[in-house]
């Protein structure tokens, strides 16, 4: 099956996760908004105002696989895990995977509001001071605790990943999560990574496989901005 995939084209996002599953997997699948003209994004737009289906998604990412319109990152990966051999087959292994995974969104979530604790309405400029305290709290108290427990499950895994020998859509969602806090906190992100070493060995072996590297150091991956869920301001990384 070719997949088509919808998201944003000029930010990683949300949809970056779905990405990186794709492109590990080698999966056929197009990046509809990032094609050209009028087969990009208002080629999504369809889909978000209902004209497409009975079941409009309510924002992208959103993935199409034949006559399914499927929506919100961890599902989209729920539904692809088994697909693509990244999730075991078994209900109970699929359910803690997606488990997993809606922990990352929350945890997305609260990265997004170091710099927009107020509105996503509103520039950073004009919410820097809650910002700024909302980043505190983040370090204080969000970090250690997210990443904290997934560090413990990494290392109670019993091999170089969450299932153990076996690589799954939740190690590629860990490896961008270390990714956007080293783009967005390199200084807090360097003091802190020495607490979870077996977070930091999993992102260095997931950014050694094949498919992989190559989509990293490909066009097809789109850089980190002040865009997107992760975003640098030096006020905000002491």
């Amino acid at each position: 099956m070719r997949y088509e995939f919808y998201y944003w084209p000029s930010i990683q996002g949300r949809g970056e996760f779905v990405r990186l599953a794709l492109e590990e997997a080698g999966a056929d699948y197009v990046d509809v908004a990032r094609r050209p003209g009028k087969r990009g994004v208002p080629a999504m737009m369809p889909f978000l105002e209902g004209k497409r289906g009975l079941r409009p998604p309510y924002a992208p990412p959103f993935l199409k696989a034949g006559k399914l319109v499927i929506a919100q990152t961890a599902m989209i990966l729920h539904y692809l895990g088994p697909r693509l051999g990244l999730s075991p087959r078994d209900e109970a292994g699929g359910l803690w995977l997606h488990q997993l995974q809606l922990t990352i969104a929350d945890m997305v979530t609260h990265i997004h509001d170091t710099h927009h604790p107020v509105s996503g309405w509103l520039y950073y400029e004009q919410q820097r001071p809650a910002a700024i305290l909302r980043t505190k709290d983040f370090w204080r108290y969000r970090v250690p605790k997210y990443l904290g427990y997934f560090e413990r499950i990494v290392a109670k895994g019993g091999g170089p990943y969450v299932l153990g020998r076996r690589l799954s859509y939740v190690d590629l969602s860990l490896f961008q999560i270390v990714e956007g806090l080293r783009y967005a906190f390199p200084k807090r992100m360097k003091r802190f990574e020495r607490k979870i070493p077996y977070l930091i060995e999993l992102h260095d072996r997931v950014a050694k496989r094949p498919n992989t590297k190559a989509y990293l150091a490909s066009k097809r991956r789109i850089p980190f901005s002040q865009w997107g869920i992760y975003r640098y301001f030096k006020e905000l990384d002491r």
